[in-house]
Formats: structure tokens, C-alpha cells, sequence
């Protein structure tokens, strides 16, 4: 074991340094993306996730500018930029709903972590004292920065197009404009999950009218807005009103071991639930609790392998699925999990069907498998309901946005094709991500990430992360 010692760095100046060479490779067709330019995705395999829509074994997708103008199995247009997606799916980039990119230098340092301090030994780096209480503490702007653009750089990279940043950091409005800019900066669509942060600099929550109208005052960008409500923290209350006056959906993480369920019925008691409330995890919750939530249009958002493995709870999947609300798929904590859909799909799936299986084979009543599209559905149109993005993104639909990517189904592990859904969810990992495009911009490009000096953003994110350790008093240990 070491100490490590704060580094001495230079200022962070955010945006351009950072982002490395606007040159882009020769292969990729000049133009997409702005505005008037055609765009013709060729001969893939369209998912759409639009029953409207349909799927074709072998389709074209139309863009104009940053939208979609058109699906179908052949389109015929010239003057178009043609991207040859023969051997890829073509589907809806995937939507997280919930993620805390601030902890990206921090990946993997609590994988054997429990949420609490249960009193035993293998329990004292637990999540809450670690994190919440400990590290996130230190965080400066230039940390806030590097953490949530390097960790969105990472999720483009496996294919997600849209993410909320669920960031506990908000220490003052400087770590609240540094969080806004590296999610700008990323070049994705991104919801700023503006939760709550600590000291006298702080001022969560009634800095959320300014972020609003400084960084969100446009319909017509990438970035939206979420409003953190955490109802264990003293003060909620200002928090969900605050939110509801700006006219933004509210987002808390609602689990049983942090002793929510009393001030959860409450709330429900008092109607105070809506379709604007995004619930995160939602264990341990009471009957009564959830069929208000169910009845208000809440939205119910779940981190399944880290509700698992963390013990927040048995993830609650088949209740929500039964009293009929809409689920999407987050990612939650790399400190602890991987950041891939592709790891939320298939323990979602694998989860329900545990579950209904084992009642099968009791001779009970036991509800409908879950399929590979409906996971499917989960990681994107879904996640755009609960965002309140479904009128921009979720489905390859005409009109929405061009947030898309191409999956190849050559790769070694998941040739020949024999089921789009079955191969997505069940086969692939993010090396079958070939191509990402956001609101109509190429970000990845047959397996490059595009635009980033991706060295340069590495080195300080480490940096940041000794500086992190060593302010904290934390140890770096590879093998503890």
C-alpha cells in the first residue's frame, strides 16, 4: 500500500484543450450532420423500436440535418452521404437513466462494496461513508469536469446516446457549470441530474433557477435538466418545489435501507407524487406506496446488477412490470459496475426470468417471460419516456432525432445472425459498438471515437484521481 500525495496540476481550462483534433478519417462521408444534408444509412438490420415503424431484416434510414426523415426497407435518394451498414444492426442509441459520472476516476474501488455499514469488518469501505461521506467531498471543479466528460466519453463509446448525470457534487456553482460543460463538452444528449452537494459554498438547491436559465433556457439543444430530490436529506421538500416551479421532472433514489418508506407513504398520502417524479431503485417500498406511484405516472428507473450486489434490495422489477409502469435501465455507480447497457439488459432479463421460471417449476402461477425486446425497449424508448425525451429520441421514428447507433453482427461473437433482439441483448458487448451518432453528428466511427484526445483525458483523470485519494486520506491498494 502507498499514500498517495496531492498532485501539484496545472489549471484545467475546460472545452478545446481537452478535446483533441477536429480531423476527421478519410472513410467517413463529409457533411452529416448539417443541416439540409441527407444522410442514407444503407442495408442494415433496423430496429426501430417503433411499432409504427416496423423492423426490416434489411433497410435504409433517411436523415436530413440532425433528424430522421424517413425508415423503410429501400430508399432511393441521391446526393445523399451513404453510410454502409450492411452486416450491423441499425437501432436507437441506448438511454441510462440514472449514472453518477463524477465517480468515474474511482472505478472499481468499492467492486466488493456493500450501500451501508453493516457492523462487519469487510463492510468499513462501504458506499455511503466512502463515497457520499468521504471522497465526493474533496472533488473541485476540475475534478467535477474531467470525472463527468470522461465518463461520458466511455458510455459513447458503448453505445449511449443519452444518460442523466445523477451528480451529487454540487459544492458550489462553479462544480455545477463545470458538470454542465463537460456534458456539453461530451457531445451528447445528456439530462444534468442536479442533486445536492456540500459546504458553505453550496447552494443547492435554489442555484437551480440560475443553472436553468443560464445553461437550459433552449428547447433546441442536447442538454436537459433533472431536479435531484432526495427525500432522506433535510429540506426535500424546497427541492421538489423548486423543481415543479421550474417545470422540470424530479428524480430521488428511493431505497428501503436508508429507512425511506415512512416519509415515501407520506408523500404518497399527501398526492405529491406525478409523471414528473423519476424513482430510482425503489426497494422496500410498501404496497400502499406503490400503487400511487403506479396510478401518479411516475416513472420507476432501475440499476438492477448494482441493486444486487450493493444489497439496496431484491430490484423490484416484476412489481413494476405488473402494476403496469414504464421501467427503464440505469447503470447507476462504476466505483462498483460497469457502465454498459449490454450488462443491464441481460441481468434485467436474466433477473425476471429467474424469478418466473422458478415459479414454473414449483407449479405455480408465474407471469410472462421477459424478452429480449422488451429489455430492449427498456434501454431506449423507455428511458426517453422517463426523461421526458421521447418526443426527441428512443426510436428510430420520423421526426425525432438522429440518435443512432450501428452494431456490427460479424464480429466473432456474435456471427451469423439469427435473431436482432436475441443478438443485442444476449451476445454483445461494446466492442460490437461500430458506429454512434448524436443528434445527427458522427461521434463514433466504424470503432474510433471521434474528436477527443482520449491520452491527454486519461492522464487527468488519473491525476484527479490521486488527487481525490490523497485529500481524502484514502489509500490506494490494488489487492485490498
Amino acid at each position: 500500500m502507498c499514500k498517495l500525495e496531492a498532485p501539484l496540476l496545472a489549471p484545467l481550462e475546460f472545452g478545446s484543450p481537452l478535446l483533441g483534433s477536429s480531423s476527421l478519417p478519410e472513410s467517413l462521408p463529409p457533411g452529416i450532420g448539417e443541416p439540409d444534408r441527407l444522410t442514407l444509412i444503407r442495408g442494415g438490420t433496423v430496429l426501430s423500436m417503433d411499432a409504427r415503424v416496423g423492423n426490416f431484416a434489411v433497410g435504409d434510414v433517411l436523415l436530413k440535418g440532425s433528424r430522421i426523415l424517413e425508415v423503410a426497407p429501400k430508399i432511393e435518394v441521391s446526393d445523399a452521404a451513404v453510410i454502409d451498414a450492411s452486416g450491423h444492426i441499425v437501432m436507437p442509441g441506448f438511454i441510462d437513466t440514472h449514472h453518477h459520472h463524477f465517480e468515474t476516476a474511482l472505478r472499481g474501488l468499492l467492486a466488493d462494496a456493500i450501500l451501508l455499514n453493516d457492523g462487519r469488518p469487510s463492510s468499513a469501505m462501504n458506499y455511503y461513508e466512502v463515497m457520499l461521506l468521504k471522497l465526493s467531498r474533496v472533488y473541485r471543479p476540475e475534478d467535477v469536469y474531467i470525472n463527468i466528460l470522461y465518463g461520458s466519453i466511455a458510455q459513447l463509446d458503448a453505445g449511449v446516446t443519452t444518460a442523466m448525470d445523477v451528480s451529487q457534487i454540487h459544492h458550489s456553482p462553479e462544480h455545477s457549470d463545470a458538470a454542465v460543460a463537460a456534458l456539453r463538452d461530451a457531445g451528447r444528449r445528456a439530462v444534468l441530474g442536479y442533486f445536492e452537494g456540500w459546504g458553505e459554498k453550496s447552494q443547492y438547491p435554489q442555484d437551480a433557477a440560475r443553472i436553468r436559465s443560464q445553461h437550459f433556457s433552449s428547447n433546441d439543444q442536447l442538454l436537459t435538466m433533472v431536479m435531484g430530490g432526495e427525500i432522506y436529506l433535510p429540506g426535500y421538500e424546497a427541492a421538489w418545489r423548486i423543481g415543479r416551479e421550474l417545470a422540470i421532472p424530479i428524480a430521488a433514489h428511493i431505497v428501503g435501507t436508508f429507512g425511506m418508506a415512512p416519509t415515501f407513504d407520506s408523500l404518497s398520502e399527501q398526492n405529491q407524487f406525478g409523471p414528473d417524479n423519476i424513482f430510482i431503485h425503489m426497494t422496500g417500498m410498501s404496497d400502499m406506496a406503490w400503487q400511487r406511484a403506479a396510478d401518479s405516472g411516475a416513472h420507476v428507473s432501475l440499476s438492477v446488477p448494482i441493486e444486487m450486489h450493493m444489497r439496496h434490495g431484491t430490484p423490484p422489477l416484476q412489481k413494476a412490470l405488473d402494476l403496469g409502469m414504464t421501467v427503464s435501465l440505469s447503470s447507476d455507480v462504476e466505483c462498483t459496475m460497469t457502465a454498459d447497457m449490454f450488462t443491464q439488459m441481460r441481468s434485467t432479463i436474466t433477473l425476471q426470468r429467474m424469478f418466473a421460471n422458478q415459479l414454473a417449476l414449483d407449479g405455480k402461477d408465474f407471469p410472462s417471460l421477459m424478452s429480449t425486446a422488451e429489455v430492449l425497449q427498456m434501454a431506449t424508448l423507455n428511458g426517453a419516456r422517463g426523461l421526458r425525451l421521447e418526443a426527441k429520441t428512443g426510436s428510430l421514428t420520423p421526426g425525432k432525432e438522429a440518435d443512432i447507433i450501428l452494431l456490427d453482427t460479424n464480429c466473432l461473437n456474435t456471427a451469423p445472425l439469427n435473431h436482432a433482439p436475441g443478438a443485442v441483448v444476449t451476445l454483445m458487448e461494446r466492442c460490437n459498438v461500430s458506429t454512434v451518432i448524436c443528434g445527427g453528428k458522427v461521434r463514433k466511427w466504424q470503432g474510433e471515437l471521434l474528436g477527443f484526445d482520449l491520452e491527454n483525458l486519461r492522464r487527468r483523470l488519473e491525476q484527479s484521481r490521486d488527487y481525490i485519494f490523497a485529500t481524502a486520506g484514502v489509500e490506494k491498494d490494488l489487492f485490498r
